[in-house]
């Protein structure tokens, strides 16, 4: 993954980019992260899981604002890569862009409307030292002493997609328009200057990035929560 300013911006505030085209990220879910398996959705919700007489609230995370014009910079057949696969996860209808977009020098990515809400970890450390299993349960007590456990703590998404390309050719009127027809109205395509093109793709709120914790157990009593944001791609 590139180093850009995005992407920095995300991890200074305890956030990692979502690029893949696994998108279902919410606040509160438990994932399950096996040796060197994919991380998993485990329980949709803590709850469904623990117990406990702390309350926890969704709050704005006053750590983190995401501007549009801050973006994701990486060079030309990364980038196209990537947005196929994020097209996947939102959804998109598949375009031939390799036709379109041949070749060029980069491909930028931002999101417009960006919104970032987090538990407070205060509150879920209260949660865990209160908490108790919802039943008797030896394989999730396993998971928990063998620190397999990721609970989400944060999300941050967004409302539009933005997408620009600085390709070695110019698109013409006609390429656009048909690229706009392919996208069924998902997806706005525009020349810019030069050699250069943007696309925004707005179909409902999406994930963008996710705040994550390690819930640290110790024979069966919770120690600690352990912030993950190390650019491994957990997520």
């Amino acid at each position: 993954m590139s180093n850009n300013t995005l992407q920095q911006k995300l991890a200074d505030a305890g956030y990692d980019l979502i690029d893949g085209p696994i998108r279902n990220h919410k606040p509160l879910q438990l994932w399950l992260k096996q040796g060197f398996d994919p991380a998993e959705l485990y329980y949709e919700n803590i709850l469904h899981a623990f117990r406990s007489k702390v309350k926890l609230s969704l709050e704005k995370d006053p750590s983190l604002v995401v501007e549009d014009s801050i973006q994701s910079n990486y060079s030309f057949n990364i980038g196209l890569t990537l947005i196929k696969e994020i097209f996947q996860s939102l959804g998109l209808p598949p375009v031939d862009l390799d036709t379109a977009f041949q070749s060029g020098k980069k491909i930028s990515i931002s999101y417009k409307n960006a919104y970032s809400e987090a538990i407070p970890i205060g509150q879920l450390i209260r949660f865990f030292q209160d908490a108790d299993f919802l039943h008797p349960n030896p394989i999730l007590l396993r998971h928990a002493n063998r620190n397999r456990l990721l609970v989400v703590t944060g999300i941050v998404s967004a409302e539009q997609l933005i997408v620009e390309w600085d390709a070695d050719t110019k698109l013409n009127s006609k390429q656009v328009l048909a690229l706009n027809k392919s996208m069924q109205n998902k997806a706005e395509f525009s020349l810019t200057r030069n050699k250069k093109a943007r696309m925004t793709a707005g179909i409902g709120r999406m994930p963008i990035a996710v705040k994550a914790g390690r819930i640290d157990f110790d024979k069966g009593q919770f120690s600690n929560i352990d912030l993950i944001s190390d650019s491994r791609d957990l997520f």
